[in-house]
């Protein structure tokens, strides 16, 4: 449970079910930073939510602190990744590493649990079972609430954890869990989404939190059409692609479309509308598939695998052709798409089920 609405309805449901069920709360950032700062996740607060819906429900619960598995396996790749100057995605890699990995990991070999525990998550996502040569394989599946589908954030899960997860929100939209909520009148009913990494918190201004851990690197900002130096950053990893570049004294907004990190160089384009910010096609590195075994068969065919993708959580998914390139994934895509940076997660579907995920590299 995280203390908001989403697992706070979840728990309600699955405590009408026959479970010996019990709630768990992650720590995954010490909110004590090494400069000595108190900010980020506000996890007093959220575990007090926590263990107000708990005693609400009569369940009992309690805190695992993964902060320390959290800095290595997600924040520090995540920090490596800003400082080369691409744009990671945190809470894709913290589903695989911490809530489905290493939390997983703990709750297994809790000596107090007689079974094999089952992780119960407040995510947007379905998951059915699919015989595939003879065995019940997972399979996770889009929500009935398209507009809060959670799928691209759980893509990295593998099957062996995939099998032991539940998503009780599946067939139920925002507004009825928060609707639910009321009719129950669980504390957290009128509490806010959270936005942002949770590292962050929703206080702090990324470019100011990062700078904490990343010195500054000052270089050009060049107009892509002219050659001409049009401002100063203050370091790469404050833009991604297709972000405003927000530069002084220019008439017309202009928006990141490359970066040239050997040269320490920012290029930018006028309007949101240039050709040079679309692409064509992708290709991405360490891709995962979730049934990791059996990669589609159409990936070595000419034509490729006929599918839908998503490279960012707040997009429709877009028609594309999927081929295996030595040792990456080749995607071309059906039209021309904007703004797609290198880091990021790209997510793949037939229908709606989604079959895994893995890290742009490459943008043509």
């Amino acid at each position: 449970m995280s203390g908001g609405v989403d697992s706070s309805v979840t728990a309600k449901l699955l405590t009408d079910k026959d479970y010996d069920l019990s709630a768990v709360f992650m720590r995954n950032w010490d909110t004590r930073d090494e400069s000595g700062s108190d900010h980020g996740c506000e996890w007093e607060k959220d575990w007090e939510d926590v263990r107000r819906v708990c005693g609400v429900l009569d369940i009992p619960c309690k805190m695992v602190d993964l902060s320390r598995e959290y800095w290595t396996r997600v924040f520090e790749p995540s920090l490596k990744s800003w400082e080369s100057g691409i744009t990671p995605n945190p809470d894709v890699w913290c589903n695989k590493e911490v809530k489905f990995g290493a939390l997983l990991d703990h709750l297994t070999e809790d000596p107090g649990l007689s079974n094999t525990p089952w992780l119960a998550t407040g995510h947007y996502a379905n998951k059915d079972w699919k015989y595939h040569n003879g065995v019940p394989r997972p399979r996770l599946l889009r929500p009935r609430d398209v507009t809060k589908d959670q799928t691209y954030y759980l893509s990295s899960v593998p099957e062996r954890s995939l099998s032991r997860a539940i998503f009780p929100l599946g067939s139920i939209k925002k507004t009825e869990v928060r609707e639910l909520a009321v009719k129950w009148n669980l504390p957290t009913a009128a509490r806010q989404e959270s936005m942002g990494i949770c590292f962050v918190g929703e206080k702090l201004k990324f470019n100011d939190f990062i700078s904490q851990y990343i010195p500054p690197k000052p270089g050009p900002i060049i107009d892509l059409e002219t050659g001409l130096q049009v401002g100063e950053h203050a370091g790469p990893w404050n833009f991604t692609i297709g972000q405003g570049a927000k530069v002084r004294g220019l008439k017309e907004k202009t928006f990141v479309v490359k970066k040239d990190i050997p040269k320490n160089i920012i290029y930018v384009v006028p309007g949101t509308d240039h050709s040079a910010l679309y692409a064509q096609s992708l290709t991405i590195r360490d891709w995962t598939w979730i049934w990791a075994d059996s990669p589609p068969i159409e990936l070595m065919r000419p034509g490729g695998l006929k599918a839908r993708i998503k490279f960012r959580h707040v997009m429709s998914d877009i028609g594309c052709s999927v081929y295996s390139d030595n040792d990456c994934i080749r995607i071309d895509f059906d039209e021309p798409q904007k703004a797609i940076a290198p880091g990021q997660v790209a997510t793949i579907y037939i229908e709606d089920w989604c079959l895994g995920c893995g890290t742009i590299v490459e943008v043509a």
